[in-house]
């Protein structure tokens, strides 16, 4: 007789992608696009994905909407702030707190926080998520442009290589 509470409960996922961020780097280090679909299938196995968002700025571009609806075909939620063009030509648009936010409500209910990433400010959250509430911190980055504070912090670093590109 099999003990169903000695079966260990399959593990609870949230996935947070910093859309600009994933496609700058793997642009910039391999002239490559990310491949969204293959990294769903590499962690669907791992557990429950109960949560999966990319957060991106919303530009009204044909080809990135047909991206966005592609990554909600893959089972993302998407999470857009608007394109700001400053007067001096720059431009703005950056999810980095509302990131921090959602990672922190979420963590509450999950085991394994996955953060698609380089940027080395999300180093402080992690190390939060997995001091105060025992959540480990997977981290996507390339490891060329992911900073090394973020890859202290988190629980494992898994290297975007040629395998999870276009």
């Amino acid at each position: 007789m099999i003990h169903l509470d000695l079966i260990p409960a399959a593990k609870k996922i949230a996935i947070f992608v910093d859309v600009q961020n994933i496609y700058y780097t793997t642009r910039e280090a391999y002239g490559r696009q990310f491949n969204y679909r293959k990294l769903w299938q590499y962690v669907s196995p791992q557990g429950d994905i109960v949560s999966a968002n990319a957060y991106a700025i919303h530009r009204d571009d044909e080809g990135q909407l047909k991206f966005q609806d592609a990554l909600r075909n893959i089972g993302f939620n998407i999470k857009l702030k608007p394109y700001i063009q400053r007067r001096d030509g720059s431009a703005k648009g950056d999810w980095d707190v509302g990131i921090a936010i959602d990672v922190l409500d979420t963590a509450k209910e999950v085991d394994r926080i996955i953060l698609l990433s380089g940027d080395g400010d999300f180093d402080l959250l992690l190390s939060k998520i997995r001091n105060d509430l025992a959540v480990e911190a997977f981290v996507y980055g390339v490891p060329s442009l992911t900073a090394g504070s973020l890859i202290s912090a988190a629980t494992k670093f898994i290297p975007i290589d040629q395998d999870l590109l276009l």
